[in-house]
């Protein structure tokens, strides 16, 4: 199964400072047909202006992943960790059984995100942060790793950032023309694909930039690039 789910179908928010789109329910937009995907429960697109952000704030249970697509977000929480993540680069909170944090633009420019929120294998365990650098030139023509909770070695010694949870994010960049394909541990595992820039195609959906792609029930999924094209893929339990 492949589902297209366009950018103009998403739930939307603008509060001024944070002009946000909804992959699946969150705060006051609901949709009881996209409430998660399998363990992937948040996929937000979020612009932050600058010297703005989100004040501290709690969190529990819950596999943050930020991927930061332009400008640079800076990270603060209660476990005394604080960091600068720029575009291209991942940072991932495993909230565990409570941590405050907050996430500020303090550029002169916007900031635009990815939050994916990745429900955890299980409750509580001592919170955590991380973050890492990622080059895109690393990624041209294969997926690559960037955040995992698979017990794979290959993905430990790519770097990925660890999560608790039965899933992975991976990103790539594919030129036009070219094709990447990727291989789910099963058939039934639930992957999401968001291009963050480009076209894409999956057999016979085309994707733009910022459209969600829901797929499941596949032995493997290739993705043409019709464009130049940077995506990003959730594969989870």
């Amino acid at each position: 199964m492949i589902e297209l789910r366009p950018f103009n179908t998403l739930g939307a928010a603008n509060h001024g400072w944070l002009d946000a789109r909804h992959h699946f329910s969150f705060a006051s937009y609901h949709d009881p047909a996209r409430v998660h995907w399998g363990a992937l429960r948040v996929w937000n697109d979020d612009a932050i202006a600058a010297k703005s952000g989100f004040p501290a704030h709690p969190h529990s249970d819950m596999e943050i992943i930020t991927y930061v697509r332009a400008g640079a977000i800076t990270h603060r929480d209660s476990m005394g960790n604080e960091g600068r993540t720029e575009a291209g680069d991942v940072q991932v909170m495993s909230a565990g059984s409570g941590v405050t944090h907050s996430e500020f633009n303090l550029e002169d420019e916007e900031t635009r995100i990815f939050q994916i929120w990745i429900i955890p294998d299980t409750r509580g365990g001592q919170p955590s942060w991380g973050a890492r650098q990622f080059p895109k030139d690393d990624r041209a023509g294969s997926f690559v790793p960037l955040a995992s909770g698979v017990a794979n070695d290959d993905d430990a010694r790519g770097g990925a950032l660890a999560i608790r949870a039965d899933a992975r994010v991976l990103g790539a960049t594919i030129k036009a023309g070219e094709s990447v394909t990727y291989t789910p541990r099963s058939a039934g595992r639930h992957l999401y694909l968001v291009p963050a820039t480009g076209k894409v195609r999956i057999a016979d959906v085309e994707a733009n930039a910022r459209d969600g792609v829901a797929i499941t029930s596949l032995d493997s999924v290739t993705i043409t690039a019709i464009e130049d094209s940077e995506v990003v893929l959730v594969d989870a339990a």
